[in-house]
């Protein structure tokens, strides 16, 4: 059987969080859920990023990370425009974020960044302490692009035995 798309993913996690985020927005109010929502999410970034490093046959660094942003497009998902970066960068722009678009679909055009956007610093930290994000828009709010800006500090993981 097919693993399942990223996009596809989010779609169902979102329809489960609209619901989830609406009672606690009921019974806690729309910050302190957002929050709450926030701090799962970036929870759940790291955990995945770890699994990923983790499956890295010569263990994590920025090929391997290049490697597997093909998932997060899978679908047609993102429109990317690749720009030239070092040996140890990898720097392009989004221009169309079916991501975004799908939040906005299912009415949740304000929580699309919690669900979506702020995972990416927090996939970073738990892929490798190394791998750094500086974004500064996004698609999401409004910007007429994404503009990520990886970059690999130091030396890579060493390799897998």
């Amino acid at each position: 059987m097919a693993e399942m798309s990223i996009l596809t993913r989010r779609r169902i996690e979102a329809a489960f969080a609209k619901g989830v985020f609406a009672e606690m927005t009921r019974e806690f109010g729309e910050a302190a859920a957002k929050r709450v929502l926030a701090r799962a999410v970036i929870a759940m970034a790291k955990d995945a990023a770890r699994g990923f490093a983790d499956a890295a046959p010569a263990g994590a660094d920025l090929a391997h990370f290049r490697a597997i942003q093909s998932l997060w497009r899978a679908e047609d998902a993102l429109t990317i425009e690749e720009l030239p970066a070092k040996a140890d960068e990898f720097h392009f722009n989004v221009t169309r974020c079916r991501y975004a678009e799908m939040y906005r679909e299912l009415g949740l055009g304000e929580l699309g960044a919690v669900l979506s956007c702020e995972r990416d610093a927090a996939f970073c930290e738990g892929y490798h302490p190394a791998l750094t994000l500086t974004r500064t828009q996004t698609l999401m709010r409004g910007a007429p692009y994404c503009d990520f800006r990886y970059r690999w500090e130091g030396t890579p993981a060493p390799a897998k035995e």
